[in-house]
């Protein structure tokens, strides 16, 4: 075999490899970013424990292909860039926030598809899942209502001693 060949191989294995391992895979096309737009684009998905990076189409299609999942064929075409997320939502959730502070960048980042829970998701789908808050928002704002409920309680219990304590003087 080439060593050509075996390199490709490799490289299929590593996009196996951090498919499985990410819990959302994000798929954008990045056309006529500038190298300032990439490194920024890179430092944010950093900051937020992703990977911004960039292969051939062809190795992506066989990757997903291998590990069973046709889906992303069609949008596996022109400039793709990959989001490798260690959680469900901050991949397509940057991408948002990046085009909203920056509205030069929503022409150049659209994001094309996701991969979350071994399921495809469309575009509408990225829109959606990057309204999501994170897990860890998520569980804060639970423990806040639980706190707050909580505390109202503990109001209540100390109104009815005081009510009884008055009611016995």
């Amino acid at each position: 075999m080439s060593a050509n060949i075996e390199a490709k191989k490799q490289i299929v294995e590593e996009i196996k490899a951090k498919i499985t391992s990410s819990k959302s895979v994000v798929l954008a096309d990045y056309n006529k970013l500038t190298v300032m737009e990439v490194t920024a684009l890179r430092n944010k998905f950093k900051e937020a424990n992703c990977e911004y990076k960039v292969y051939k189409n062809t190795l992506v299609r066989r990757a997903f292909n291998e590990l069973g999942v046709t889906d992303f064929d069609n949008d596996l075409n022109g400039t793709t860039a990959m989001v490798f997320s260690a959680d469900e939502t901050s991949g397509a959730a940057i991408f948002a926030k990046a085009t909203k502070e920056n509205p030069a960048l929503a022409e150049k980042v659209l994001p094309k598809s996701a991969y979350l829970d071994n399921k495809y998701l469309d575009k509408a789908g990225v829109k959606e899942l990057s309204a999501i808050p994170s897990k860890e928002v998520l569980i804060a704002k639970m423990l806040g209502c639980f706190q707050s409920s909580l505390s109202k309680f503990v109001g209540v219990l100390d109104q009815i001693a005081k009510a009884k304590e008055a009611s016995a003087n």
